[in-house]
């Protein structure tokens, strides 16, 4: 084999994320995107140290348990790369492919079973939207990223992970940028206006945060500003089934392909409220909440499992957002210290604590591995929610070096769960079992929840 042949290849097995291995000339031959049983045309695309990578092409033949897409944007869409399984299949398939990752890697842990997502259809909370076109120079797009394609943008108007007013919202911000003209955002001359569209919705109350992010520049190629009013009255007028509480600017001069800037309040408030069990958190746009607002409830109440007996106890919430996982401890435990290193979902935990009536929580900010050495409290319990990027070495040993009994582990990234859990063995720690938990039906992604425990 080398670099830039094709091949037909027969997935025979998959490994996170979204990762499908067939075996051509006796050797490995790894796919993004790609299925067990399915039959590929390929393209070597890397070939490395013993290690072949090739991009998929063609399916040649689909896998037997495949069946019809529902989605009216199949091939076209970048997402939901599970959507022609069954329900059941895709759960499967996610415990296999994590299965694979630890067992690769030399992990041998039990894996407890797949906690379903109470909901398949409509289940976000919030997408990020992104404008563009669908070909260079085409009319003007607002949607997802073109699979195969990441500088092109579909038009997803029937996308079935939201609501309709998801749906509606998102084609008449396009409409409105259709009627006044209003010109995208280029990312090679760093030119233009309309850059992403983010939409939140409460679950719990029905608020809706609409947040267009785009730059400080000219609306359109006649120089003129942006039409706050115009826009406002546009989606104040949108027959929806909840409520817009939240309208923003978010002022994104950045060269980054990031929502990020200073934020204008056009009408109403900076966040909305979300529910979560019988507590209430302030959402503001860049605050970290789970984006599956019921799969969440699951996926904590999984976690509180774990560790049912927190009467009396000093627990750490690490990473902890808005204050999700401390707050419900809180009920039970006798203090909570919840440490983030993103500034404005410290502020809205802390007002979150207010909300729900709690006094015996405090939320720090900054770095995890910096502001553990100033906390002059010694936990009883420790509850770790890292972003993708996982903990890292010193925080994880800085964690282990408490020595508690049991540390509970929440991971949105089995990969980077899989270096942390490395770390804790070399500390003491083992784990023995792994709870999967769906948040994101119809892709590949699945939330862990572990148990560690101190060996002697």
């Amino acid at each position: 084999m080398k670099k830039g042949q094709e091949i037909t290849i027969k997935i025979e097995r998959m490994k996170y994320p979204n990762i499908g291995i067939g075996i051509y000339e006796g050797q490995e031959v790894r796919l993004k995107n790609t299925l067990k049983d399915q039959t590929v045309l390929g393209r070597i695309s890397k070939k490395r140290g013993g290690k072949v990578e090739a991009r998929c092409l063609e399916i040649l033949e689909r896998s037997p348990i495949e069946q019809a897409s529902f989605c009216e944007h199949f091939n076209q869409c970048g997402g939901c790369m599970l959507q022609t399984m069954s329900y059941e299949n895709q759960l499967s398939t996610k415990l296999a492919m994590v299965s694979n990752l630890f067992t690769e890697a030399g992990l041998h842990l039990s894996f407890k079973n797949v906690v379903p997502s109470p909901e398949q259809f409509e289940y976000r909370n919030k997408m990020e939207f992104s404008f563009g076109d669908e070909f260079k120079d085409g009319p003007l797009t607002l949607g997802m990223h073109k699979k195969g394609h990441h500088h092109d943008v579909v038009n997803v108007p029937f996308c079935h992970l939201v609501d309709e007013d998801f749906r509606l919202i998102l084609t008449s911000v396009l409409d409105f940028a259709a009627k006044y003209e209003l010109i995208k955002y280029n990312k090679r001359s760093n030119i233009g206006f309309l850059r992403h569209l983010v939409v939140r919705k409460s679950k719990g109350t029905g608020e809706i945060m609409v947040a267009l992010s785009a730059t400080t520049q000219a609306a359109d190629l006649a120089g003129n500003p942006f039409n706050q009013k115009g826009f406002v009255e546009m989606l104040k007028a949108l027959k929806v089934t909840g409520e817009i509480s939240s309208i923003l600017y978010v002022k994104n001069d950045g060269l980054g392909d990031v929502v990020t800037g200073e934020i204008e309040v056009l009408s109403g408030r900076d966040f909305i409220v979300e529910k979560l069990f019988e507590l209430s958190f302030k959402i503001t746009l860049y605050s970290f909440f789970q984006t599956n607002t019921l799969g969440a409830e699951r996926l904590y109440d999984t976690a509180m499992q774990l560790i049912p007996d927190l009467e009396g106890k000093i627990c750490f919430d690490l990473f902890s957002g808005t204050g999700t996982i401390g707050q419900i401890m809180a009920q039970k435990a006798k203090r909570v210290i919840g440490i983030e290193w993103v500034e404005d979902a410290v502020m809205a935990a802390r007002e979150n604590t207010g909300l729900n009536g709690l006094d015996n929580c405090e939320f720090i900010c900054g770095d995890v591995f910096a502001k553990l050495s100033t906390i002059e409290d010694h936990p009883d319990v420790i509850v770790v929610d890292p972003p993708r990027s996982g903990m890292g070495e010193k925080t994880t040993r800085a964690i282990a070096s408490y020595g508690i009994p049991e540390i509970v582990y929440v991971s949105c990234n089995p990969s980077t769960l899989m270096d942390d859990l490395t770390t804790f063995d070399k500390c003491g720690y083992v784990a023995d079992e792994i709870t999967l938990v769906d948040m994101f039906p119809w892709t590949g992604g699945v939330e862990s929840v572990v148990l560690i425990k101190k060996i002697g």
